[in-house]
């Protein structure tokens, strides 16, 4: 296994708001290179990057138009890393749709799943499941190629993968979870780590209806998306080097404790199959 580059080049989809934004900004202020992405081509993410590289004399950020569910588009992003970067250390998968595609009310009111527009229920799977699939594998070679790579793959709580009415979100990240446990195992010996973060709770983010203070996960409650900044930064820099196949819990990531015991206090505890029961 290679030792981490002292500054990476890492893509986070999603990367213009939400909860990629702040693990983006985050790598960014640690001295890492990112490639953000988004579906669509909008201000946010032109924004992000023109406010990261303002005052350096080369650009520490790029962006990217490209829907991860798209396997060209997905190919297009790991080239334009390493044209940019000259490499791909990291991937963080936060990009996806939520349960907005099924109903625009479904935090108050189960969104039941034989009711549900099947396009919508394609879209979730197609950016959650697919999508994150698509974009390891455009990735993840290159990382194999150079002995070193980052996988970070952002899920949801284990409540919410069963959850009423939250069919198909709720099985899209066990899935995705499930997948990660796999990917770890297949990574074996190879230098690349795949691992897991969640936030722990619903999070303050477009994924949910609402704005403002009529914003609210099921339970009533928001988490903020700035949890995640310190555990990505450890999964991504040279502590996390010996970790793989593990699940962390932002909202369980002790502000005040050095990274290895906040680590070790946000650890889900082992499974070979997501605990969703």
């Amino acid at each position: 296994m290679k030792p981490a580059p002292s500054s990476l080049a890492i893509i986070v989809t999603g990367g213009g708001r939400g909860l990629g934004w702040h693990m983006a900004d985050a790598l960014v202020q640690a001295g890492h290179r990112v490639l953000i992405t988004g579906a669509r081509d909008t201000d946010e993410l032109r924004e992000a990057c023109e406010s990261w590289n303002a005052g350096q004399s080369q650009p520490r950020a790029i962006w990217m138009a490209a829907d991860v569910a798209d396997w060209p588009q997905c190919q297009a992003v790991a080239d334009l890393c390493i044209a940019s970067f000259g490499r791909i250390d990291g991937l963080v998968n936060n990009a996806g749709r939520g349960m907005l595609e099924i109903s625009q009310t479904f935090n108050t009111e189960p969104a039941l799943f034989w009711q549900a527009d099947p396009q919508g229920f394609r879209n979730i799977i197609d950016a959650n499941v697919t999508g994150a699939f698509l974009m390891a594998r455009a990735c993840v070679p290159h990382m194999v190629a150079q002995g070193f790579g980052r996988v970070v793959n952002v899920s949801t709580s284990q409540v919410t993968m069963v959850r009423t009415g939250y069919c198909p979100y709720g099985p899209s990240k066990a899935a995705l979870e499930a997948m990660s446990v796999i990917w770890a195992k297949d990574l074996k010996g190879s230098g690349v780590s795949v691992n897991v973060l969640l936030p722990g709770g619903a999070a303050d983010t477009r994924l949910l209806p609402g704005s403002g203070s009529d914003r609210r996960g099921a339970d009533g409650n928001l988490l903020s998306p700035a949890l995640m900044r310190e555990p990505i930064v450890w999964l991504m820099g040279r502590a996390g080097e010996q970790v793989t196949g593990e699940r962390y819990v932002a909202r369980l990531w002790p502000q005040s404790s050095d990274d290895e015991q906040a680590a070790a206090a946000a650890r889900s505890p082992a499974h070979e199959l997501p605990a969703i029961m």
